[in-house]
Order: C-alpha cells, then structure tokens, then sequence
C-alpha cells in the first residue's frame, strides 16, 4: 500500500473534489466520459488528490471512481464514504486499483448534525473509533472529516479527532460546512487542533470551506497560515449552493503572494484556464465574466486610465500574466481565409488537442461561423468546440428551426428534431419566438420537466456576436442545466433547451440516483 507521507515545510496538498462535490450543485451532473476526461486534465495539471465521487452513490459513481483510479498516473484517488462499513467497503472497492488509493469517511458532529441521526455524543465517538478502524485496516491512507466542524463545540470536536487520529486517520479535514466561519476563526481553530490534540502534529490537517458568505477562499488561505496543508477546492469553485474554495485562486494567490504566504504546490497553473472552461461546459455552469483569474474580464480593461497604464506597463494593472493562467497574448487571429492547420495549432494553444477526423468536422463548422462572422476570436472558437462537444453523443439533435416573429402575434415556430436517429417535425405558437420555438420541442419530446432558468450571453462583442445560452430544468427533483452558442440566439436556445432535454434523459435512465439524494439517515 501507499502510505502517505506529511508534507514539510510550505508544500501544500491541492485535493480537488470538482467530481464530487463539484457534482452535488444542482444541474451539475456530468456524464462518465466527462468525469474521465476530467480526471485525467487534473491528474495531468498536477492536483494532488482527486475525490473522484462518492462510490456508494450509484452504480455509476462507482464505475467513474473505478475507472479514474485505474487511469490516474500520478494523483491519489479519493472516494467519499459515510460512517457505516458498507458504505467504506464499497469505497474501498471502487478506488483499490489506484497507484494511490485513499478512503475519506465523514459523519457532522455538530448539534445540529448529531440530531439528525439521534446519536448522543458517545454513541457518535464509538461510531467514528468503528468506522475509521475498519477503513485504516482496508486502506493505508484515510481521511476522516468531522461535518460542520466550524459549529461544532470546541470540546467535542477535539475529542472526535484525537478518536479518529488514534483509529488511523492520516488526514484530518476540518469542514466548513455552511460557509460560516471567517478567516480569523478558520486560522484560529487549526491552530488550536494542532496544539492541544495529541497525535495532532503527526498527521495531515485539510480545510474544506464553501462559499456561502464569500469568504471560502480567505478562510482556505487563513487555514494554512494557522497550519492545514491541505486545500479542498474545485475548479470554478463549483459546488453546493454558493460553492466551494476555487482551485484558480488558491493557486493563483498563493503564487502572485508568495512574500507574505511563502507556501508551494503542485499544480501547473498554465493549465487553468482549459480545465476551467472545460468544467464550464460539461457542468453547463458557465463562468462568470468577472469571476477571479478564470473569467472573461480578468485581463480586460476599458476605462481610459487602465489602458493607458496597460500600455506603458502590464503590472500597472495586472498583478499576474494572462499566459500564467494559459491564456494567449492575442485573441483575433483566425478568419473565413485560415487554414485547417492554422485551426489545429489556434485550438491546441487554447487547449483542446483534436484528432484528424475531429479537425474535419469542427473545420467545418468554423468555416461556417466565420462566413457569419466579420471577425472570429478564441471565444468563439471555444463556444464553437464546446457545442461540437455537447452535441456529440445526444440522443435528440436540432436540424431545422425556421421562426417568424414581430409585433403581430403569436408567434410561429416550425422545427425538426432527429431523435433516436428519426427526423420528426412539429410548428407551435407562443409569446415570443423562444416561447413557441421551446413548445415546438416540447410537441415532439413531451415532458413535465419545469424552466428554471434562461440566461443569454454574448461570447464576444458586436451584432454578429455569437450568443451562448444557459437552460435550467428540473422535473421530479432532477436538475439538469444545458447550455449552446451560435450567432441566432434562438437558435442557441433551442439547442440548449434540447442538451437539457438529452441530460434528462440520462438521468431517467440512471434513476436520478446521485450523492444529493442519499439520505442522511443512512450514515447509520
């Protein structure tokens, strides 16, 4: 077995969960070649520890967990398990064939936790000796994780992990759950573990802090400093509710800041910038535009007195380099006269390595939207493969839409889907051509699913601009998002609405089991 070792000095585990927690936001589900592909660009980018998913979940989670740690070359592969032996042994099960396997187990512990479960703070205690023993004896490296810690009672939490640090736990990570704490708490509170637990100082502590209140990365950062070595963090800071701790900015920070956080990791920071618009589109939650690091107005300036800065000195206004994060120093280069190898070279600089049949069809597709387009930039370049790329294995496919619309109403929406293969047609009404194009699809694809949310973007400026569109759907406590861009906005909504349908349909087939719909009550 792999035992793990501590880090010394300022070296700092990265422990990604975007397949994982990342997973749990609603509408997030990814499909099993998404997670794959996932795993690999982060075990590629250097991410330390990857929690692959929550193994007991589904019989998918426990094939994507499976497969990734059988595919992982250099990072340790995490499964989620709660505090009862099946769920540790069907963890065990899934992540046994990595180079570096590792259990982590967790039960909350906080009064308000400790309720739902009816268990006293004894009966708790004897649950966490039992349940991490019995991961330890299956599995050298274990992680056990006290649920809402930062709620927790000072003295409860201390017994819990001095419990579970003598039953074997490698890595104790401290949650914070609800997004509560603040970065003075989060310091204090590792700090304190530390020095007054025994055994404390022979074992990992990891931070885990969500978004709710917008601290989670200062508190992530303010953990460290008081002596966690661990960040859990996901890529776009995708998660519950309003979040996780970003990946990109732990990263980014600890690198521009390194005189006054002299801490190191792992992870090659150039390679951000793909995994995030990557995770963007297979997750369909789109990256918002000011959002640190990753978005799309991180390196862009209008107001007269940044520009004229920018132009006499970069770090007059940018405190790091767009290349730092992967981007390109230019972003309009390719035109209706650019080449396939043109094309071939621009996409692998933007990160997407395309084989020679792939090159042919999005060739084609490019050519297209640079007919449509007076200009193509990188934007649009990656709206363009992230739609090849939604729409690749879709049982329901968009192929004809024609609209009329105006101050006369309704009005009219005429189009044909191929589903399974077979072309069928519908025409339908409604308020707005949106309105009677979306009952069109409805016609041929009846469903009860209700719309949560439409949101339309621009990728790039001007009115041949293309726009990508967001939908939100949920039906029986499903929720799936979808998302398309083209030059004809209602062209873009239909097709997301339709990749909102296809993931739906997916989740029907898979019984909409995922980690969100495992009760609680079931840590017993």
């Amino acid at each position: 077995m792999n035992t793990p070792v501590k880090p010394t000095g300022n070296r700092v585990i990265i422990f990604d969960t975007t397949l994982r927690d990342g997973e749990q936001s609603p509408g997030a589900t990814m499909t099993h070649d998404e997670k794959l592909e996932i795993a690999s660009m982060l075990d590629e980018m250097g991410v330390d520890v990857i929690e692959a998913g929550f193994p007991i979940a589904s019989d998918g989670d426990f094939a994507a967990v499976s497969d990734i740690a059988k595919n992982a070359d250099r990072a340790t592969i995490c499964g989620l398990a709660r505090a009862n032996l099946k769920d540790i042994d069907r963890c065990w099960e899934a992540v046994k064939h990595a180079k570096s396997p590792r259990i982590h187990t967790f039960i909350g512990t906080s009064p308000l936790h400790r309720a739902i479960p009816n268990l006293t703070r004894d009966e708790m205690a004897e649950r966490i000796h039992e349940t991490v023993t019995h991961a330890r004896n299956l599995c050298d490296n274990v992680q056990w994780s006290p649920m809402d810690a930062t709620r927790t009672e000072w003295d409860y939490l201390a017994r819990t992990v001095e419990i579970a640090i003598k039953a074997g736990a490698t890595t104790i990570n401290i949650p914070d759950t609800v997004g509560y704490t603040a970065p003075n708490e989060s310091a204090e509170l590792i700090r304190r573990l530390i020095a007054e637990v025994p055994g404390a100082d022979e074992i990992i502590f990891a931070t885990h802090c969500h978004n709710d209140l917008g601290l989670a990365t200062a508190n992530s950062l303010a953990a460290v400093e008081g002596g966690a070595r661990q960040i859990e963090c996901t890529i776009n800071g995708l998660g519950e509710r309003a979040g996780n701790t970003a990946l990109e900015e732990v990263v980014m920070a600890l690198k521009v800041r390194h005189d006054i956080m002299p801490f190191t990791t792992g992870v090659d920071s150039r390679k951000l910038m793909a995994i995030s618009r990557r995770v963007a589109s297979v997750s369909g939650f789109p990256v918002q535009f000011n959002k640190a690091i990753v978005g799309k107005n991180a390196f862009a300036h209008e107001s007269g007195i940044h520009q004229d800065g920018m132009l006499k000195n970069a770090e007059t206004f940018e405190i790091m380099r767009p290349e730092d994060v992967g981007l390109s120093e230019t972003s309009l280069v390719m035109g209706k006269h650019s080449g396939r190898a043109a094309l071939r070279s621009k996409m692998k600089e933007l990160g997407y390595e395309l084989a020679d049949n792939q090159l042919a069809d999005v060739f084609v597709r490019f050519k297209a939207l640079a007919d449509r387009k007076k200009e193509v930039f990188d934007d649009d370049l990656i709206a363009l493969m992230q739609d090849e790329e939604r729409q690749a294995e879709d049982r329901i496919k968009v192929e004809r839409l024609r609209v009329v619309c105006g101050t006369d109403g309704p009005q009219e929406a005429a189009l044909t889907l191929t589903i399974d293969g077979e072309a069928k047609s519908s025409e339908a009404t409604g308020d707005g051509p949106v309105d009677a194009a979306f009952n069109a699809v409805k016609a041929l694809v009846p469903h009860s699913a209700t719309l949560q949310l439409y949101q339309v973007s621009a990728v790039t400026e001007g009115t041949d601009a293309q726009a990508t569109v967001t939908v939100r759907m949920e039906e029986d406590g499903r929720i799936v998002s979808g998302q398309s861009a083209d030059t004809d906005t209602v062209v873009a909504s239909v097709r997301a609405y339709v990749n909102a349908l296809n993931r739906l349909l997916m989740r029907r087939e898979r019984g909409g089991t995922d980690g969100r719909e495992i009760s609680y009550k079931d840590v017993g």
